[in-house]
């Protein structure tokens, strides 16, 4: 259910901005998307898994908290990341 330690540096390897990059708002937002569609995926089988439920909500949360902050501080690399990932159809 975790993310496994090279899908994580896929995921780094690909929105990083530059080449140290591991904890900028991209990569973290990209993360946790990868999170919550897994999470969302375990709790399609196991419906009555609330306390995954409540950790999905909290992801959501600060994936949301992350955008916002994205969206103030540079409009660019928030309408980016939101095409790259395909988030707000």
């Amino acid at each position: 259910m975790a993310l496994t330690q090279e899908r994580k540096q896929e995921i780094v390897d690909t929105y990083k901005t530059h080449d140290t990059d591991t904890g900028s708002p991209e990569v973290q937002i990209a993360i946790l998307t990868e999170q919550i569609v897994d999470l969302n995926r375990h709790l399609q089988t196991h419906d009555k898994d609330h306390h995954s439920r409540r950790g999905l909500l909290k992801m959501v949360g600060k994936r949301r908290n992350l955008l916002t902050y994205l969206r103030k501080k540079d409009i660019t690399r928030y309408r980016d990341i939101i095409r790259k990932l395909g988030l707000r159809r």
